[in-house]
């Protein structure tokens, strides 16, 4: 059920795919004991479900509960995750070159305002909820919804 998967993960099915088979040859998810790992889509999925709530949804132990593992399980399959994916950052964080940049003041004028065209804008906002406050400056990471998170725009 698509709309139960992308509700419990946060992404749509194609989207999971596509992310693991991105991560999946990844040496981290190798196993160099007598043991194999979970396979790399349960902890994707392990992963994904952690990083989509907040409050006591997010707690190891729910997860743990809701996946049917251990809370160790957990922690280890975020972790990998997470250095997989930041193996991604190069190939998909990036200044836009020259022909990128001009499709999108194109765009920008067409579809919004001309005098728009070469200026920078925001465009929607999101806040990702931290499970607790930030040990530096953490004041500075309290929203208006009295939670501390980040706020990310593109």
């Amino acid at each position: 059920d698509p709309k139960r998967f992308r509700q419990n993960l946060r992404v749509s099915p194609p989207t999971f795919d596509a992310l693991l088979e991105k991560i999946r040859d990844d040496p981290i998810f190798a196993s160099d004991g007598p043991h194999e790992q979970f396979p790399v889509e349960h902890q994707l999925a392990v992963a994904l479900f952690r990083f989509g709530h907040s409050g006591n949804a997010a707690s190891v132990e729910s997860i743990a509960q809701w996946a049917g593992v251990s809370a160790g399980f957990v922690v280890k399959a975020t972790r990998r995750v997470i250095v997989a994916t930041l193996k991604l950052h190069d190939d998909y964080i990036r200044w836009p070159s020259a022909s990128e940049k001009e499709r999108a003041k194109e765009w920008v004028e067409a579809a919004s305002c001309a005098a728009w065209r070469d200026g920078w804008t925001l465009v929607d906002g999101t806040l990702v909820p931290l499970s607790d406050k930030p040990g530096f400056h953490g004041e500075a990471y309290f929203d208006r919804k009295s939670n501390y998170s980040l706020n990310v725009q593109v």
